[in-house]
């Protein structure tokens, strides 16, 4: 898979349904996620080379006009954030728990990308807005240091767009806690 990755969120499902149509139609891309999220939003993520990612997500933003809540294009996606937002990581506790809480999807990955490339850690997940009222959140682990520069990075990011809920940074988390986020 090439290392770019686009998204778009809508704000109501029968427009996304069409603009991933759309996109899926309109440029050489891959179908990494698509579906309705909490509260009646749809977000979709493709993958591939970066100038057909900017073409499938500047035809759906052309689409989803006043229905468009956010988009994004990545060209250099940061290690293992594909990993996380596809629920595919595979991260074993490593120190301190960093957690970024966000209003949308795209800040989420956003602020993934921007954590992984501002810290050494690795991503336990990217959870987007499903059963979470359209809220999404950003799971890491590593050294303290490492993980406080990676929130702050990501935060940084999300709070520029008026997205972020909130962020914490758990120093050393309970055995318990980490069997249940892990």
């Amino acid at each position: 898979m090439a290392n770019s990755i686009g998204l778009i969120e809508v704000k109501n499902i029968s427009k996304g349904i069409r603009i991933t149509d759309e996109m899926l139609k309109s440029a050489d891309v891959k179908l990494i996620e698509s579906g309705s999220v909490c509260p009646g939003k749809y977000v979709t993520v493709i993958g591939g080379s970066l100038s057909a990612i900017k073409a499938a997500v500047d035809r759906a933003a052309w689409i989803a006009q006043d229905a468009l809540i956010d988009k994004f294009v990545i060209g250099n996606l940061g290690d293992k954030v594909y990993d996380a937002v596809s629920g595919t990581a595979c991260t074993k506790p490593n120190g301190a728990l960093g957690v970024i809480e966000t209003f949308t999807a795209a800040s989420a990955i956003m602020s993934a990308d921007a954590a992984v490339k501002a810290g050494v850690v690795e991503l336990i997940e990217v959870r987007i807005a499903r059963g979470m009222g359209g809220k999404c959140f950003v799971t890491m682990t590593g050294e303290v240091a490492d993980v406080r520069a990676a929130v702050e990075a990501g935060a940084k990011l999300a709070a520029a767009d008026g997205v972020l809920i909130n962020t914490e940074v758990i120093a050393n988390p309970h055995p318990d806690l980490w069997a249940s986020i892990i």
